[in-house]
């Protein structure tokens, strides 16, 4: 008989687990152990978020790809149910305004083609020798500066940072405002006051660009937008918060893959070589999904709720009930990726869900893969004797933000 149970029997949120779930420190980069344990035994199953609701969570990758394309399946944060990541998402919702993230088709239709051209592969392929540039000249600077140093602070977080901000048209020289407020706004830990000046300060920074760029076009995606705003395309609203979510997502994911993947290279020597010694592109793009597999940094989940009733794999999800994917989870099903716990970056990993799945997956993917691909294609070719400065069990992770990464990096060669 189908499993009907419902958010409001008495005994259901105590008897959940806790999402997210704890990792265990001697495998920092592995899923947590609960959530294989959820998919290999019951992988659609209850579980318990901050507020003390009880959403369902989706942990194999079959079920994860069937529902994400399910139309009956919504990403509207308005809809009773609907599972927030922390207090102030749930406190903002009703004032935020409706963007790719938050809408469902036609709305989410019109507002992804208004954006979608700039993302496109061609035009993200064109910017493979500027963002080649940059990457050698950070590590130019790297190698005539202190060594040990802080892969964080040295590449990983300038490269992407000057990649979106030339993409955008935002001056780089306000990348410190921008990626402070940018953590902030993502840390689950900060308070829904924290969250919301982080979030308001980051608006009326785009607002006042997107103003000038609607009285003087210049080269980039918001110049781009604020023409579509002169043609009555898309809101000036729609623009900022678009932009704010460009801004944000631009950075701070690439920037922990950037130093995260090399954390795993540099655990796995077999690996690192192969991605070293090789001078085959494909071999590179290869790595680059495999890793983004294997780490999957996106660590709070993909929300979504349900619009009508669903029965799948033995269970029914009643309407309004919110639904977690665990994209780790299904990164790691062996089912999908025979030994999925082993990074083995000559596999096909093309299939992975680190980017989300179905009409709402990640934007900037194609930007993502192209400066990864720069990145681990030529950090370790150019600094072949690089390892880690300190022992891994010293490092500090970020359990905290919507994505999984370290606070800093010490590396040396």
């Amino acid at each position: 008989m189908a499993d009907t149970l419902t958010d409001t029997a008495p005994d259901m949120a105590a008897a959940a687990p806790e999402y997210p779930m704890q990792r265990d420190a001697r495998c920092p980069l592995a899923p947590p152990p609960a959530v294989h344990g959820l998919r290999d035994g019951k992988p659609i199953s209850r579980v318990r978020i901050w507020n003390g609701s009880t959403p369902w969570l989706i942990t194999r990758h079959a079920d994860q790809r069937a529902l994400l394309t399910d139309p009956r399946v919504s990403d509207d944060d308005l809809e009773a149910g609907f599972p927030y990541v922390n207090a102030h998402r749930a406190d903002i919702a009703p004032r935020s305004p409706r963007m790719i993230t938050n809408t469902d088709a036609p709305e989410h239709t019109r507002l992804r083609r208004t954006v979608n051209a700039p993302f496109v592969v061609k035009r993200i392929e064109a910017m493979r020798a500027p963002v080649q540039k940059i990457v050698d000249e950070l590590i130019d600077d790297m190698l005539a500066g202190p060594n040990p140093a802080d892969l964080l602070t040295a590449l990983a977080l300038p490269v992407p940072s000057l990649v979106i901000a030339d993409l955008l048209g935002v001056p780089y020289e306000d990348h410190d405002f921008f990626q402070r407020n940018s953590s902030i706004a993502l840390d689950s830990a900060a308070s829904p006051e924290e969250a919301r000046a982080a979030s308001g300060a980051l608006a009326a920074y785009l607002d006042k660009l997107i103003g000038l760029r609607l009285e003087s076009p210049a080269e980039g995606v918001l110049s781009e937008m604020a023409g579509r705003v002169n043609n009555g395309e898309m809101t000036r609203t729609e623009a900022v918060h678009m932009g704010v979510a460009m801004l944000i997502a631009g950075h701070e994911t690439t920037a922990t893959m950037i130093s995260l993947g090399t954390l795993a290279l540099l655990q796995n020597p077999d690996q690192l070589a192969l991605v070293r010694d090789t001078d085959d592109p494909k071999v590179i793009a290869g790595a680059v999904d495999e890793l983004l597999r294997y780490l999957t940094i996106v660590q709070t989940g993909v929300r979504r709720v349900a619009k009508e009733d669903i029965e799948l794999g033995g269970v029914t999800i009643r309407a309004g009930a919110g639904m977690i994917f665990d994209l780790h989870a299904a990164n790691w099903d062996p089912e999908a990726f025979p030994e999925a716990d082993r990074l083995n970056i000559t596999r096909s990993a093309r299939q992975h869900q680190a980017f989300g799945y179905g009409p709402h997956q990640c934007l900037g993917q194609n930007l993502a893969r192209l400066e990864l691909q720069v990145v681990y294609g030529t950090l370790y070719r150019r600094i072949p004797t690089l390892r880690l400065a300190a022992p891994i069990e010293q490092l500090a992770f970020d359990r905290t933000g919507t994505t999984y990464g370290v606070a800093c990096l010490p590396v040396a060669w």
